[in-house]
This record gives structure tokens, C-alpha cells and sequence, in this order.
């Protein structure tokens, strides 16, 4: 059962939605891979240190698996959360797993196809609603939190 909470904020009339949204989802980038690469190195003796071999498959399986589960249990990764940004999808919802599993997907192969990541990043710092290539084929968007009281 899914909780709707509001439509998707228009970028005119409700601009403070997407204030420095693009900023913000860079900063929460680099949180996640901080925090991806400390799991990593927690979980590297567990391989008896061959995980050093392939670290960076084990990073992307390690960041595949966090982005799915944070973005599916709080609609944000744990960057995102501490940018106070999150995701909803075109109905304004948050992402339940299927979503969170299928923008991961997207941003995976947005980031192993060069052109695609730099499309992305020419969406989200010129479209209204800051929304990259795969927000756009999702119609998902990436918007501040509402402040809670």
C-alpha cells in the first residue's frame, strides 16, 4: 500500500523544492561512496584480503545493494538523507523497491556509459526540475524534504 503524500512540486510556482538540488545530490554522492568504501573495507578480510584483487566490483556490488535497500526503505540513500533531499516518483510517492531497483539499474548504466553520465549531467543542471537521464525516462525527481515539525 502506498502512501501519497503530495503531486510532484511544480518548479515555478514551488521553486524551493529544487533549490540547489543538483548541489546537493553531488555532495550526497560522495557521502554514499565514502560510506560504500568503508563497508568495503570492513568486509575485506571476510574474503581473506582477495577482495583487494577486485575491489571495484566489489565496491559497485556493495553500492548497487546499499542504493536499492536505502533508496527503497527511506526513499534516500544515507548522502541524501544528510543533504535533506529524497526521491519520489512522478505520482509523489516515495520509491518503494521496484522503483529504488530500477532507478539503481539506471544509474548504473548511466555511469558505465560515459555519454549517458554526461547527458545526466547536462539534464540536471539545465532541466526545471534538476532531474538526470534516468529521471527523466522514470519520471522520478530528486526534491528538498519537506521540513517535519
Amino acid at each position: 500500500m502506498s502512501f501519497r503524500s503530495f503531486a510532484l512540486p511544480d518548479p515555478e510556482t514551488q521553486a524551493e523544492f529544487y533549490k540547489d538540488v543538483t548541489t546537493k545530490r553531488l555532495i550526497a554522492w560522495f557521502v554514499d561512496v565514502a560510506l560504500i568504501a568503508v563497508v568495503c573495507v570492513v568486509v575485506l578480510p571476510f574474503t581473506a584480503f582477495t577482495g583487494i584483487f577486485f575491489f571495484p566490483a566489489l565496491m559497485a556490488v556493495v553500492g548497487f545493494a546499499y542504493r536499492v535497500l536505502t533508496l527503497a526503505s527511506g526513499s534516500a540513500t544515507w548522502g541524501m538523507r544528510l543533504m535533506s533531499i529524497e526521491m519520489r516518483r512522478q505520482t509523489g510517492d516515495r520509491f518503494d523497491f521496484a522503483t529504488a531497483l530500477l532507478h539503481t539499474i539506471g544509474f548504473y548504466v548511466s555511469v558505465a556509459i560515459t555519454p549517458l553520465q554526461l547527458i545526466s549531467i547536462v539534464l540536471m543542471l539545465s532541466s526545471s526540475r534538476a532531474q538526470g537521464l534516468t529521471d527523466h525516462v522514470m519520471g522520478t525527481v530528486a526534491i528538498n524534504r519537506i521540513a517535519r515539525y
